[in-house]
């Protein structure tokens, strides 16, 4: 079979290694012919040569040039099937659980994925896998009914989030990040746009303005948690969605202590269900699917992808690879 490897910082290659064997799959795994992917902020580290934290790895840290790494984000079709849910023929979308999916077949835990709505195009079915994470994060804060909330980076995942929070009832969405994403504020329920950087916003607020939730969904370094804590209001909450490459993030623990804070943080469980409830929620706002993916790649331009994806800019969004 054919897979995409990483030769290197900032370079693919296509090779051609063994295909997995149906008979060998693990209870509850099954083997997925893939039919698009899609690139996440945690997979873009290792494109640059960094390392993340992986589960293939031995010790939970490294790189790996694996075929197929770095990519998690993947919709499929079930080749062979050793979980109960799941048959051959099936459609699927969610997790590699061996963040291995740029190749022609996957063996993947079929816990973390679920069937979607097949009018939807493979390349827009992607973004159900994003979703369901936001989706997830979000029930961890509770009802936000009427509450103000400001979202640290408005990359693809800022953006569901923004969306999200405004339709559960947050009264006020602010999201901020240096890239201008003005143009689509509105689509993603935004009510204010802030193009800065994070510090800046929080250093601008009165007190009357601190949003009662924050979420920090950038991630990969330990610059933004602080300026969450410091805009939020007392007794507010934080939400640390995006992933750490270091293992231990400072903070000014006074901050937290005096305004009462809470901080929430987490990975995505129940990834069946939450996947279904990322179909459901797609259904009922139909919108998102014209603009949420900005860009598709061919697999073959693989590095071109990876390359768009690390330099953020106006007008780019979601970037997905198209494997058929």
């Amino acid at each position: 079979m054919w897979a995409q490897t990483l030769s290197g910082p900032f370079r693919f290659e296509q090779v051609e290694v063994e295909a997995p064997d149906p008979a060998a799959l693990p209870p509850r795994h099954v083997l997925l012919a893939t039919r698009a992917g899609a690139i996440c902020g945690s997979d873009l580290p290792n494109f640059r040569g960094g390392v993340w934290p992986h589960p293939a790895a031995e010790d939970g840290w490294g790189a790996t040039r694996a075929p197929g790494f770095p990519m998690h984000e993947i919709v499929g079709e079930i080749v062979a099937s050793r979980h109960p849910d799941h048959s051959p023929g099936d459609l699927v979308v969610g997790w590699a659980s061996m963040f291995d999916g740029i190749a022609e077949l996957v063996v993947t835990d079929g816990d973390g994925l679920a069937r979607y709505d097949t009018g939807l195009p493979a390349t827009t079915a992607v973004m159900l896998q994003p979703l369901a994470c936001v989706l997830y994060a979000v029930e961890q804060l509770g009802d936000v009914s009427g509450q103000t909330v400001g979202v640290i980076g408005q990359g693809p995942i800022g953006l569901l989030f923004s969306h999200v929070l405004k339709a559960r009832g947050a009264a006020r969405v602010t999201g901020v990040d240096p890239v201008d994403r003005g143009d689509v504020a509105s689509a993603f329920g935004v009510d204010e746009m802030v193009t800065a950087r994070a510090e800046r916003w929080a250093g601008s607020l009165s007190d009357a303005d601190r949003p009662s939730v924050v979420v920090e969904a950038v991630g990969h370094q330990v610059s933004t948690l602080q300026p969450a804590l410091d805009a939020v209001a007392p007794g507010g909450q934080v939400f640390y969605f995006g992933v750490p490459d270091d293992p231990i993030y400072p903070f000014d623990m006074m901050t937290f202590l005096r305004k009462n804070l809470t901080l929430r943080s987490g990975i995505t469980l129940e990834r069946r269900r939450v996947l279904a409830d990322a179909g459901t929620y797609l259904a009922a706002h139909a919108g998102l699917r014209d603009c949420y993916v900005s860009h598709v790649h061919a697999v073959a331009d693989v590095q071109a992808a990876f390359s768009a994806a690390i330099m953020p800019r106006p007008g780019q969004l979601k970037i997905a690879v198209d494997m058929t």
